[in-house]
């Protein structure tokens, strides 16, 4: 995460809109995909405000958050994986 959960939204959305649109299929997978990905901001300090106003007074390092946060993005990404196909019916 090198940017905010925001900013990787309203970047992203239009990029998974227009992928959708160019293959000819419904853009709501596409754009719950981002949502989800956008809210993995846990996993690094720059990811969200809260991240980085805790990392001071905690004495937390870059590598705390990764080693926290990135077994739930695995988590995040390897569900949204297997049930996004199920749920959307593709």
């Amino acid at each position: 995460n090198i940017l905010s959960n925001n900013a990787t939204a309203v970047l992203f959305t239009p990029v998974a809109v227009s992928i959708a649109k160019g293959l000819d299929v419904d853009p709501l997978p596409f754009v719950t995909a981002v949502i989800f990905a956008a809210n993995c901001s846990f996993a690094t300090p720059v990811g969200y405000q809260t991240n980085l106003l805790v990392m001071g007074p905690g004495h937390y390092r870059f590598q705390d958050f990764l080693r926290a946060g990135g077994p739930l993005v695995i988590i995040v990404w390897l569900t949204y994986s297997v049930v996004a196909p199920w749920y959307y019916g593709l």
